[in-house]
């Protein structure tokens, strides 16, 4: 890391186990020191959590050992040149993990908002008015106690803490307009 400091390299090929220090570890120091620095972790570990941490430490090459001499003079151009250089086997192991992540973003996507009664509409606008439950009896001519069980079911079914966080989920979500 002092010699990255010293003399802020373009290149920097290291391993993800070191001696004294984890190459993860180093790596982000040393992108803390050497901000424009490219990191290139040629390493044995074809483990995936060892490259999604070195991706996020800010390494832009993760090869494996088993590669030629000749690829790692290819891969320290290549990565010289703006690209980022992963082995294919650990290229389809991040392929397969961001395909995942994609695939649990739609899935949340497709689970449709908690639905709420249209008494329980009527008195979340009324809250996102400012009105207190026993402004909101009255304005609807029911008992507070009423009020109070319609807000702890909207809090129940969104799942949220606080009168609050439901108004602002609701117009988030577009349940409910203001105007």
């Amino acid at each position: 890391m002092e010699k990255a400091a010293d003399l802020l390299p373009d290149i920097i090929l290291m391993d993800v186990r070191m001696p004294k220090r984890g190459g993860i570890e180093a790596c982000t120091s040393i992108k803390e020191v050497a901000p424009s620095a490219k990191i290139i972790m040629l390493t044995i570990s074809d483990e995936e959590a060892d490259l999604y941490d070195a991706i996020k430490a800010g390494a832009t090459g993760y090869l494996l050992k088993e590669i030629s001499t000749d690829e790692v003079a290819t891969a320290i151009r290549a990565v010289a040149d703006g690209q980022s250089q992963i082995s294919p086997s650990m290229a389809s192991k991040l392929l397969t993990e961001f395909k995942s992540m994609i695939q649990r973003t739609d899935e949340r996507r497709l689970v449709p908002a908690p639905r709420l009664t249209d008494r329980e509409l009527e008195v979340l606008k009324l809250v996102a008015t400012g009105m207190n439950n026993r402004d909101i009896a009255k304005e609807l001519f029911i008992s507070e106690n009423t009020v109070k069980n319609h807000v702890r079911n909207i809090l129940e079914k969104l799942q949220l803490h606080s009168r609050m966080e439901a108004v602002v989920y609701a117009m988030r979500e577009k349940i409910l307009e203001i105007r």
